[in-house]
């Protein structure tokens, strides 16, 4: 598995946490942008076989592609 720190739009991931969806895959679909416009250094990530965003830390998931 690939390092997360190179994290791309697109690229699959293996989610580690929170609880509720560790395990599943998903789709890195962009950084989080905060109200103010600045990103913050969270992702969202579209979680496969869901109809779930979640937004997760660098820490919170593994690049499997």
């Amino acid at each position: 598995m690939h390092n997360s720190e190179n994290v791309q739009v697109g690229a699959k991931v293996l989610i580690l946490e929170p609880a509720y969806v560790a395990g599943k895959t998903g789709v890195v679909r962009c950084p989080e942008q905060l109200a103010d416009g600045r990103l913050s250094d969270r992702w969202l990530i579209e979680v496969d076989d869901e109809n779930i965003v979640v937004s997760l830390a660098r820490n919170e998931f593994q690049v499997i592609n």
